[in-house]
């Protein structure tokens, strides 16, 4: 199974570990793969994120940054799967 979602975001920042707790939950919830990037180990990354991480993508498209509504994540993961 392909990861649906992507976490891209960086050790030790508060807003990853919050984003990550939610996006595991949502996606065991609905029975979903997801993937983790550590932006900080691709230089093109850390300019393209910056400071905005956490970013989520759903099915390669950005979501969200900085905070993941579990409620808004499963309405993507639901309309993206149909």
């Amino acid at each position: 199974m392909t990861a649906r979602v992507t976490l891209y975001g960086r050790a030790g920042c508060h807003l990853c570990d919050e984003a990550r707790t939610v996006i595991a939950a949502v996606c065991e919830e609905l029975g979903e793969e997801y993937a983790e990037v550590d932006i900080d180990t691709d230089p093109a990354l850390v300019d393209r994120f910056g400071e905005e991480v956490p970013v989520t993508f759903v099915d390669g498209r950005q979501h969200d940054f900085w905070r993941v509504d579990p409620a808004r994540l499963r309405a993507a993961l639901a309309a993206d799967s149909t």
